[in-house]
This record gives structure tokens, sequence and C-alpha cells, in this order.
């Protein structure tokens, strides 16, 4: 699924595109039950990379359904815990990885 998963928000990002957990959930084909949450562990994960290797977090393009476009209180918590997100406006410091994802295409 990392694959897929990074296929997809690469396609994303070259389009300027943000998307809601749930069409990206249908979009991989994630079945049922518990799609939302084997989600969240592969975007953790791709959350760890891209803070290891000092990218933009790609999970910054999903957004909760309902919440203005930005991504859940987890991706806030995991970038915290990454180090990533700091003395930051959560709001500015999710256009900030968005614009770095959009000017890498």
């Amino acid at each position: 699924m990392i694959g897929l998963l990074q296929a997809r928000l690469a396609q994303l990002a070259a389009s300027g595109q943000t998307i809601t957990y749930g069409a990206l959930a249908r979009d991989l084909a994630i079945p049922g039950p518990g799609a939302i949450a084997r989600l969240t562990v592969a975007l953790e994960t791709l959350m760890e990379q891209d803070a290891a290797n000092g990218a933009p977090l790609r999970a910054a393009l999903c957004s909760g359904r309902g919440a203005a476009d930005q991504p859940a209180r987890g991706f806030f918590d995991k970038a915290a815990a990454l180090g990533c997100l700091r003395d930051q406006d959560p709001l500015e410091f999710v256009a900030t990885q968005r614009a770095r994802l959009f000017a890498k295409t």
C-alpha cells in the first residue's frame, strides 16, 4: 500500500490538490472497517521517512471531513513527536508543508 500511497500523494502535489482521508482510502481501495486506521499507519510511516529526509510532510495533503481542509489532530501530534512542529502555528505549519510539496513538482 505504501507505494500506491506515495504515487497518489505525488499526483496530488503535482496538481496542487488536497484530499480527505476517506477519499484517499477509497482511491487506494483500502477495504472495509478500519480503512482509515490502516491509512493513518501508512501516512505516519511516510511522515517518519519525510522527517528523516528533511522533506515536506506528504501527509499534510490530507484533511479530515469537515476540518476546514486541515489534517486531523493525529497529524499534528505525529509532526510534533518527530520534531517537525515546534512553536509554529499549526495552520501556518500545514500551509508551509503544502507550499513546499506543491513547489517540488
